[in-house]
C-alpha cells in the first residue's frame, strides 16, 4: 500500500458514507439494527472484547484518554475509540498511543466492497466495527470506547462493557437528542447495562434523577463520582478536569473491584503522563509558551463557558481566534465571550462550516473588537503578527477550528 492508496481509500470512504462530522444530521443514523448487523457480518468481534464504556456530553475525550493512561501504567494493553479526530484519521483507533496501523485501515475498507447490499452504513458505524475488529485482532486487555453522539442509539451501545461511565449532561445536538437537560439525560441513560455500575460525573439533581432511574430500572448500581475525594492531578490543565478526574478514579474503583490490579502510583503516574502515554491533544493544549498559544476543542455552551471562565482568570490581553459549524447559535456563544479580548473570527474549512460574514451583524451588535478571516490560518497568522510578550492567544469554537490549526501549525513546531 502507498500513501496515496491510503489517501485514495480514505477520500472514498470520506465521499461514499454519510458523516454526521461533515455533514450534520442528514448523515446521522439512529437505531442499532445496522450496526449489529454490520457486527455479526465481521463475526462481533466487540463479544469477544472486556470494554468500558464512557458517554456524556463534555469531558468523555478527557476521561477516556486519562482512563487509558492509568491502565497503561499499570501494564495493560488498551485500545482506545475516540471521534473525531483533529489531525489524522487513525487518531479515532489507538493502542497505548499509537495510531491505529495504516495497512489496516487500508484493508479494512476494501472489505466494504463485500459487504452485502441491504448493510449501508454510516461513517460512524464502519469507524465503530473497524474500531472492534483491530482491538480484537491486536488482542488488548481493555477497549475503552467512547459514545459518539447521543448514547442510546449509538453505534457503540452495542457493546457489554465491564463498567459505564456518564461524565456529565449538557445542551448539544439538541436537534437530535432533545430540547432540554431531561430528554438528553434519557439518550445519554440510554448505555446503561443491566446490572454493570454506572460512573455519574454531574452533580445536577434533574440530570441524576433520569440516570438513577435508568440504573434502578437495570438493577446497577449508581455511583455518585462527584463525591469522591481527590488531590491528584494531570497534565491536562483545563481547570474543568478535576472533575473528569473524579469519574476516572470511580471507574478504576470498580476494575480494582472486580480483581484487575492497579496501584496508586498507577493511578497517580498516569493522570500525570495522558499527552506522553496516550498522545492525547486539543483540550487546554499547551501548543506554544512564547508566544502563549492555548488550543482547546470545547464546542457547546457549557464547554465553552468552562474555557472562557479560565481565560477570564488569567490576567492579560487576549487575542481569540474562533469558528463555529453552522447549528451553532452564535448569539449565546457571544454573551459568554472572554473580557480584554479581541477576536479572529474564521471558517472552518468543512462543509458544515460557518461565514462569519453570515453572522457579523451579531458581532457589530454585540460591541466587540473584531476582524474577519475566510480561514483558519489567516485568521491565526493576523493574530500572532500582532500579539505581544504580555498577550496570549487561544484557537478555539470547534473541533475543526482546532484540527485545521494544529495540522497546518504542529509539523513547523517540531
Amino acid at each position: 500500500m502507498t500513501n496515496s492508496e491510503y489517501a485514495e481509500a480514505l477520500d472514498w470512504l470520506f465521499v461514499q458514507m454519510p458523516n454526521y462530522q461533515l455533514d450534520g444530521k442528514k448523515a446521522y443514523k439512529p437505531g442499532l439494527d445496522n450496526i449489529r448487523a454490520l457486527c455479526n457480518f465481521f463475526g462481533n468481534p466487540q463479544e469477544k472484547l472486556k470494554t468500558i464504556h464512557v458517554g456524556g456530553t463534555n469531558g468523555k475525550g478527557s476521561t477516556s484518554n486519562m482512563l487509558a493512561s492509568v491502565l497503561q501504567e499499570a501494564g495493560y494493553k488498551v485500545g482506545l475509540y475516540n471521534s473525531p479526530h483533529l489531525i489524522d484519521f487513525t487518531e479515532r483507533i489507538k493502542i497505548n498511543g499509537k495510531n491505529c496501523d495504516k495497512n489496516f485501515v487500508y484493508e479494512f475498507i476494501q472489505k466494504l466492497k463485500n459487504l452485502p447490499a441491504e448493510i449501508k452504513p454510516s461513517f460512524f458505524e464502519f469507524t465503530t466495527i473497524m474500531a472492534f475488529e483491530y482491538f480484537y485482532q491486536q488482542k488488548v486487555d481493555f477497549a475503552i470506547i467512547e459514545v459518539g453522539l447521543g448514547g442510546r442509539l449509538d453505534s457503540t451501545n452495542i457493546i457489554q462493557p465491564l463498567v459505564t461511565a456518564i461524565t456529565n449532561v449538557d445542551l448539544d445536538h439538541q436537534d437530535i437528542l432533545g430540547d432540554s437537560l431531561e430528554k438528553i439525560a434519557v439518550e445519554k441513560a440510554g448505555i446503561i447495562k443491566p446490572g454493570i455500575k454506572i460512573i455519574c460525573g454531574d452533580d445536577r439533581d434533574e440530570v441524576r434523577n433520569v440516570i438513577k432511574k435508568k440504573a434502578k430500572e437495570c438493577q446497577s448500581e449508581f455511583v455518585d463520582a462527584t463525591a469522591i475525594s481527590n488531590s491528584l492531578e494531570t497534565d491536562l490543565k483545563g481547570k474543568y478536569q478535576q472533575k473528569n478526574i473524579k469519574v476516572v478514579l470511580g471507574i478504576v474503583d470498580e476494575l480494582i473491584e472486580n480483581k484487575y490490579s492497579i496501584s496508586e502510583k498507577d493511578i497517580e503516574n498516569g493522570l500525570k503522563n495522558v499527552q506522553k502515554n496516550t498522545g492525547f491533544i486539543g483540550r487546554w493544549y499547551l501548543f506554544s509558551e512564547k508566544p502563549l498559544i492555548i488550543c482547546d476543542t470545547a464546542h457547546n455552551q457549557a464547554g465553552l463557558e468552562l474555557v472562557f471562565e479560565q481565560l477570564n482568570s488569567m490576567d492579560c490581553h487576549k487575542k481569540i481566534v474562533l469558528g463555529f459549524v453552522n447549528d451553532k447559535k452564535i448569539d449565546e456563544v457571544l454573551t459568554i465571550l472572554p473580557r480584554n479580548s479581541e477576536f479572529f473570527f474564521v471558517k472552518p474549512a468543512i462543509n458544515r462550516g460557518r461565514p462569519p460574514k453570515e453572522y457579523e451583524n451579531l458581532l457589530i451588535e454585540s460591541g466587540i473588537k473584531y476582524k474577519i478571516f475566510e480561514s483558519v490560518q489567516e485568521g491565526y497568522i493576523a493574530a500572532k503578527q500582532t500579539v505581544k510578550n504580555n498577550e496570549l492567544i487561544f484557537i478555539g469554537g470547534s473541533n475543526f477550528v482546532v484540527g485545521e490549526f494544529l495540522e497546518k501549525n504542529l509539523e513547523r513546531k517540531k
